[in-house]
C-alpha cells in the first residue's frame, strides 16, 4: 500500500467530522533528550558560538570583573543595564573608570539620540537557553525592554547554566509558557547579520554585531 493509499485509508475510517488525533510531540522529544546536564551545556556553547557569538564560563562571585574586563578590552565606553536590576546593581558597585554604567531610566522616545548614538553596549539577563539550536531565551519586561537587546552594537547575555532546555519543546513545557508571555519572547542565535543579493554576510545590520554570553555555572545568574 502506497503512503497515499494509507493516508485515504485512515481518513476513509475516521468518523465524519471527527478531528484527526494529533501526534504525540511531547513524547518524540522525550525519547530524543538526554539528561546530561554537561552535554547539554557543550551543545548550547558549540551552536551558539558556531553562530558567531562569544561565550564565557564564569559564576556568580567574578561575572561583573570579567564583563568589565572585557567591556574595557573591546573600548566600549559606555554600558547600560536594566532599571532596578539586582545584576545591574552588582555591575554599577564594581565599575571601573573605563565604562560608565547607564541605567535606562526612561521611555525610548525622551532619550532616543542618546541611545541610538552613546551607547556602546548593553547587558540583559536570559530567561534560558535551548542547546539544539544555540540560541538564548529573552523574556523583555519593564526594567529590561526589548531595545536593550536590539540597538546597542555589543550584547552581553547573563545565562544561567541549569536554565539550558535540550530543545525549544522543552523550555515551552517546563517554563509552563501557555501560562503567559510577554508582548515579545525573543529567541536570538548570534549576532545580527543579513546578506545582500551577491550573499555578502553582514553583521550588526539589524541589531547587536556582537553577542556575548556569560554563562554563569554556579548559583543565580541575576
Amino acid at each position: 500500500m502506497s503512503a497515499r493509499d494509507n493516508i485515504l485509508a485512515r481518513l476513509r475510517r475516521s468518523p465524519a467530522g471527527a478531528p484527526a488525533p494529533l501526534p504525540d510531540v511531547g513524547a518524540w522529544f522525550a525519547a530524543r533528550r538526554s539528561d546530561d546536564r554537561e552535554a547539554l551545556i557543550e551543545r548550547f556553547k558549540t551552536h551558539i558560538r558556531a553562530a558567531r557569538a562569544e561565550v564565557h564560563d564564569t559564576d556568580a562571585a567574578t561575572w561583573p570583573e570579567l564583563l568589565l574586563n572585557l567591556a574595557a578590552a573591546k573600548g566600549l565606553r559606555t554600558l547600560l543595564v536594566g532599571k532596578g536590576t539586582r545584576h545591574g546593581a552588582a555591575l554599577a558597585d564594581r565599575a571601573q573608570d573605563a565604562v560608565h554604567i547607564r541605567s535606562y531610566q526612561q521611555p525610548a522616545a525622551n532619550w532616543c539620540d542618546e541611545l541610538f548614538d552613546d551607547i556602546d553596549a548593553a547587558l540583559t539577563t536570559a530567561r534560558s537557553a535551548i542547546a539544539d539550536t544555540g540560541s538564548l531565551i529573552l523574556w523583555p519586561n519593564a526594567q529590561e525592554p526589548r531595545l536593550m537587546s536590539l540597538v546597542p552594537p555589543v550584547h552581553f547575555v547573563l545565562l544561567a547554566a541549569r536554565a539550558i532546555h535540550a530543545d525549544l519543546h522543552a523550555a515551552m513545557t517546563d517554563e509552563n509558557w501557555a501560562a503567559g508571555m510577554p508582548t515579545n519572547a525573543l529567541v536570538i542565535s548570534g549576532p545580527s547579520k543579513t546578506a545582500d543579493i551577491q550573499q555578502t554576510l553582514a553583521y550588526g545590520a539589524h541589531g547587536p554585531r556582537e553577542v556575548i554570553v556569560l554563562l554563569c555555572r554556579e548559583g543565580e545568574a541575576s
